[in-house]
């Protein structure tokens, strides 16, 4: 399990994670919802060890982490890279590698059948057409299909997605909640920020709702259509007028 207990992270004397917790158990998809600015990127990175909390603890699969004032930063040697592994909206493509090169380069001394492996993301992806081409030569779109195919083909136990649906159309957001449905059954833990609230109902097992660095809100995905909370509940309803 991949769980975090009490994380406070600031950023100019802000604080942007208020003593949060919460947990992400392995075949199961955690679905964050919030406002912008409210912490949802930063707690993913967290959970990543990308950026390291001031104060709290994560636990992942057995290994304890616990960050404070008085405690040293974790060693590099203890890393849970490709175990845990990270989209973001900024992709992170190689701009000097074909597309089939920015998934297979990081793969190739983690997963043996990752030659064999990449043929079969390319199909369902739909990748065939642009996939020998550099990442200025493809739609931010198709960056989005590589990037995540590039975290897929590592065979990570939890995957942590910050808005991978955003530039992608309705036939190839599908596709994607029909890939994450897939890696749930395998077993994977999944962490997912979206702003698709539609998404997140179809895909979640847990709506974690964020504001102002702390969960005001989590459940199932019926909080969607009964909020407990006055937060959620403005929430939705801007996202009713927005829509």
């Amino acid at each position: 399990m991949l769980h975090c207990t009490q994380i406070h992270k600031s950023f100019n004397g802000r604080e942007v994670l208020n003593g949060l917790s919460l947990e992400i158990k392995p075949g199961t998809i955690s679905c964050v919802i919030g406002p912008s600015g409210t912490g949802k990127t930063t707690l993913l990175r967290a959970l990543a060890l990308l950026d390291f909390p001031d104060t709290g603890t994560i636990h992942i699969d057995g290994q304890e982490f616990q960050f404070g004032p008085d405690l040293p930063p974790p060693a590099p040697e203890r890393t849970i890279w490709p175990n845990v592994t990270a989209v973001f909206q900024s992709l992170f493509l190689w701009p000097h590698l074909t597309l089939r090169e920015n998934i297979l380069l990081p793969a190739r001394a983690r997963n043996a059948a990752a030659e064999k492996d990449i043929e079969g993301l390319i199909n369902f992806f739909e990748m065939g057409h642009f996939i020998s081409n550099y990442p200025n030569q493809a739609s931010i779109g198709q960056r989005q299909r590589v990037a995540l195919a590039r975290a897929l083909i590592l065979n990570p136990r939890y995957i942590l997605l910050d808005e991978i649906t955003s530039a992608l159309d309705i036939e190839q957001t599908a596709k994607i909640l029909t890939k994450l449905a897939q890696l749930k059954e395998r077993g994977i833990g999944i962490f997912l920020i979206t702003h698709h609230i539609g998404f997140a109902a179809k895909a979640a097992d847990q709506i974690i709702f964020m504001s102002d660095g702390i969960i005001a809100e989590h459940g199932p995905p019926t909080i969607l259509c009964n909020p407990k909370s006055e937060r959620l509940k403005k929430f939705l309803s801007m996202i009713e007028i927005a829509s």
